[in-house]
């Protein structure tokens, strides 16, 4: 099937899923939630995702009365807490922190343990935090200019680590790559944490991370950070210009959004949405995310959110095979 089919046909079951009419068990949406709902987070606890989460999830649980409870399953770049949400029921009691994974996964994988176009249904786009370009202090660059001088002056002498093979951050540095056109080798490791220990150590001398743990880095002196991957600059790094305006076209923000398995219903899901969006416009969560380097998103409709996800996933697929990206 090609992408462009694929994409029809997830937009289709999207708005079908939103537009259907209630069903009997719909009506269950005036009392939902009636018993803890389980937030699937598929990355390790105390990341940036897991952070931002529990942030949201402690904001809604205080407007609604209700409580909404996380479950860390990481592994296999997020696949594994997927699976576990697509297969479960469609009941409202099991929803997705989903991410940029599922949007560069299906590309990256040759076998998916689910369909992300039957088996997931979008809630609504939370928010967004821009990735951050980090060098070493010691590093020559200061620019992003100065810096793909410096690489194509030194083709496959800078090391670019990254989270993991095939993560969103080894995405955005594969992206920057192929807009800029240099060379850099790629060095995985398992998690940000020991990257960033060997980028601030110069065993590495180059690293995209997500802004809001990047941040405390930035501002300790720590690192440097030459650009952010969003089109426009941003509140917690303010001096640091977007890569955009030396690379064209260059934008690779992280996302987070929320999605439910296939067949919740349509009240439910719309119901989610609103207390999603009551949660973001709380000016609490609004300053805490700004510090952290994320932006909360404006109200977005499941419809919009699916037409979101299908062109995020037809844009990595280029970068994907341009880049001949595999997994670990």
């Amino acid at each position: 099937m090609s992408m462009i089919l694929q994409r029809r046909r997830f937009l289709r079951l999207a708005v079908a899923a939103v537009a259907a009419p209630a069903l009997p068990r719909a009506a269950n949406a005036q009392s939902y939630p009636d018993r803890p709902v389980r937030v699937v987070v598929p990355y390790a606890p105390g990341g940036p995702t897991d952070v931002v989460t529990r942030l949201l999830m402690q904001k809604i649980a205080e407007h609604t009365g209700k409580q909404f409870f996380i479950e860390n399953v990481g592994g296999a770049g997020g696949n594994l807490g997927m699976e576990k949400v697509a297969h479960a029921p469609g009941d409202g009691y099991t929803v997705l922190l989903s991410s940029s994974s599922v949007t560069v996964n299906p590309s990256l994988y040759a076998k998916m343990p689910f369909d992300v176009e039957k088996d997931l249904l979008p809630v609504t786009k939370a928010g967004g935090s821009p990735n951050s370009w980090l060098v070493n202090p010691d590093f020559p660059a200061k620019t992003v200019p100065e810096f793909i001088a410096y690489a194509k002056a030194n083709p496959g002498k800078v090391n670019m680590a990254s989270a993991g093979a095939g993560g969103p951050q080894h995405a955005a540095g594969e992206m920057f790559k192929y807009l800029a056109g240099v060379d850099m080798v790629h060095v995985p490791y398992r998690g940000s944490t020991p990257a960033i220990t060997d980028l601030i150590g110069g065993q590495v001398q180059v690293m995209f991370d997500v802004t809001p743990t990047a941040v405390p880095q930035i501002k300790g002196g720590k690192l440097r950070a030459l650009g952010v991957s969003s089109l426009t600059r941003i509140p917690a790094l303010p001096d640091v210009p977007p890569i955009a305006d030396t690379v064209k076209g260059y934008e690779a923000a992280a996302w987070i959004g929320i999605g439910a398995p296939h067949g919740t219903p349509p009240d439910i899901v719309a119901l989610l949405n609103k207390q999603i969006t009551a949660s973001l416009n709380d000016d609490t969560i609004k300053k805490r995310l700004a510090d952290l380097g994320a932006e909360p998103q404006p109200q977005m409709a499941p419809d919009a959110f699916a037409k979101y996800v299908a062109d995020d996933v037809a844009r990595w697929a280029k970068v994907i095979k341009a880049a001949g990206m595999k997994p670990e």
